[in-house]
């Protein structure tokens, strides 16, 4: 009866190992110097005068990214120091005269980009209402959508 088995050549896994401990640091060289990562700090909180600041810009018509950009913060922070002063959001997306223009520059065939473009909105707001108005789309050879 033989025990052993596979475990009698074992200059394979001996190799192995060998191959493993030349990949590990030397034991006798001094550590490495930890890596340099910045410490979490606390998120930073505006003064008084810079929330003043910060609404008076976005009311001059900044927008929440700019403002973000500005003051060091998240826009979504900005969101939220604006909704906390009570400061009406601009709307956003497309009016319903706007989104007619859409459709008729779309229907003389313009590209969703390009329409995107004309009303300073993102492609993928166009396309959205066109669909919602039930106006035919084309795909992106110009034939139009199933």
């Amino acid at each position: 009866m033989d025990l052993g088995g596979a475990y009698y050549n074992t200059k394979h896994q001996v190799e192995a190992l060998e191959t493993l401990r030349r990949k590990l640091p030397n034991s006798t060289a001094p550590a490495p110097p930890p890596a340099n990562r910045p410490i979490p700090g606390r998120a930073r909180r505006l003064g008084t005068d810079q929330v003043r600041e910060l609404i008076a810009g976005y009311k001059d018509g900044e927008t929440v990214y700019q403002l973000g950009v500005r003051f060091g913060i998240e826009r979504r922070t900005v969101s939220e120091i604006l909704h906390r002063h009570n400061v009406p959001m601009r709307r956003r997306g497309l009016s319903p005269e706007q989104v007619d223009d859409a459709i008729h520059l779309y229907g003389l065939g313009w590209s969703l980009a390009r329409v995107g473009q004309h009303l300073r909105v993102d492609p993928t707001t166009v396309l959205t209402k066109l669909r919602q108005r039930g106006s035919p789309t084309r795909d992106a050879h110009g034939r139009p959508r199933a």
